[in-house]
C-alpha cells in the first residue's frame, strides 16, 4: 500500500511536475485544432457519401423483387 502524503507536499509535487512539461505554443495549438476539423470534416464526407452510396445499391438489391 502506498505512504499517505499530505495534501500540502502533493501539491509542491505536482506543481514541480507540471514545470517540466513542455507545453505548446499559441501557434501549435491553433494549427491542431484547424487540422483536427479539416479531418474531421473529411471523414464525415466520406462516411456520408459511403453511406448514400451503399443506401442506394441496397435499395436496388431489394427492389429487384417488387
Amino acid at each position: 500500500m502506498a505512504s499517505k502524503t499530505n495534501p500540502f507536499a502533493f501539491l509542491q509535487q505536482v506543481r514541480a511536475e507540471t514545470s517540466k512539461v513542455t507545453w505548446p505554443s499559441r501557434r501549435e495549438t491553433t494549427i491542431s485544432t484547424l487540422m483536427v476539423f479539416v479531418m474531421v470534416s473529411f471523414a464525415a464526407a466520406f462516411f456520408f457519401g459511403a453511406d448514400q452510396l451503399l443506401g442506394w445499391v441496397m435499395s436496388l438489391i431489394l427492389n429487384v423483387g417488387a
